[in-house]
């Protein structure tokens, strides 16, 4: 049996009258950019978050810009965030104007250690940007902890998190800001580029909203430099019709889960175990120094899979210059070893143990 590593097309087909509908009202109307559709699904997503306010722009990237730009961080600004994580991560705080320090992460969650970050913290640090991943969050009491001590701000990076939790309270509930994105692929998708900010903190989000829309406030002048980041009424319908299955669609990525651990666990590292609610499984990662070898294999067998991330951010070329030798051995160790499998909430049993049954065969060869 082929498997697919991901199928959105199943995902719009059960959804295809309320999309159709949405977009059908849309071409009907007359406006385009911003208006009470966006409105709503802002809040829509603070609700679902639990916190006050939700700004949407136009990706996960200049979510994290714009968090960091509303907290004054900027030119001369050092922001900790972890090795092991996607290149937008650093590229947000780099728009920002401020410099990426890179730290180690632990070999449970895969998101920073928090003993780390003493190492890191220099004269210039302002920020923590604590990247959740693969669908679980970091450890953000500790990291909040440790930011509050030193007087830096906590903000987190959501992307790969929507209805994550830790210690009861969903990821974006946790920093100053929280930066989420709606890339197509995510637990929440739109129909290309979107995001969005959540914070607790009032003036933060009138900052996000000025600094989305040219520094203007509310259609007066411009009071800073801001930049053309709006996200637009038609992804804010789709998404507001797709947050209203994300939790079924979340319970669904953790019964897949556990049937993979069930069926792999003794033959390769599966993800370590997370308490109930807080893994929404955004990706299924395991771990290989035989990585390549049984990617090729399932490869053979028609299972689509994939490496999330084959480079520590400093071993891309052009981050080279964010390399701190030795002492980045676990996310360097990570980029040679981890494999995402097929995970999505339209994944059926009968193709899940399909997966399985490739994965053993290929460990026993």
């Amino acid at each position: 049996m082929s498997v697919a590593f991901l199928d959105l097309g199943r995902q719009h087909a059960s959804l295809r009258p309320e999309l159709d509908d949405a977009i059908g009202e849309m071409l009907d109307g007359d406006r385009f950019i911003g208006g009470p559709r966006v409105e709503a699904f802002e809040r829509e997503l603070a609700a679902f978050c639990g916190v006050s306010a939700s700004v949407g722009v136009s990706s996960g990237t200049d979510a994290i810009e714009l968090s960091l730009r509303a907290l004054d961080v900027g030119a001369g600004d050092e922001v900790i965030t972890a090795a092991n994580t996607c290149i937008p991560t650093v590229a947000g705080i780099e728009a920002a104007g401020a410099t990426p320090v890179l730290v180690d992460v632990d070999e449970t969650s895969f998101t920073i250690d928090p003993a780390e970050l003493v190492g890191a913290t220099t004269a210039r640090t302002r920020a923590i940007l604590a990247v959740h991943l693969y669908g679980r969050c970091a450890d953000v009491a500790a990291i909040g902890a440790f930011a509050a001590e030193h007087g830096l701000a906590l903000v987190e990076d959501a992307a790969q998190a929507h209805g994550a939790e830790h210690g009861g309270r969903r990821a974006g509930a946790h920093g100053v800001a929280a930066a989420f994105s709606f890339y197509p692929t995510k637990n929440l998708g739109a129909l290309g580029d979107a995001g969005a900010v959540v914070t607790d903190d009032s003036v933060v989000a009138e900052a996000v909203r000025e600094l989305r829309s040219f520094g203007e406030r509310r259609g007066g002048p411009a009071i800073r430099r801001g930049s053309n980041s709006r996200l637009d009424p038609l992804q804010a319908s789709v998404l507001s019709i797709k947050l209203r299955h994300l939790e079924r669609w979340n319970d669904r990525r953790r019964a897949l889960a556990a049937l993979y651990d069930d069926g792999l666990a003794d033959v390769l590292r599966t993800p370590s175990p997370a308490p109930p609610a807080e893994h929404v499984y955004h990706l299924y990662v395991v771990r290989s120094p035989q990585r390549d070898a049984i990617a090729q294999a399932l490869e053979r067998r028609g299972i689509q899979t994939l490496v999330h991330y084959p480079r520590a951010v400093h071993e891309h070329p052009a981050y080279a210059s964010l390399a701190r030798p030795g002492k980045l051995p676990r996310s360097e160790r990570l980029a040679r070893e981890v494999l995402s499998l097929p995970l999505y909430p339209e994944l059926t049993d009968d193709e899940a143990r399909a997966v399985v049954d490739a994965v053993r065969e290929a460990c026993d060869g």
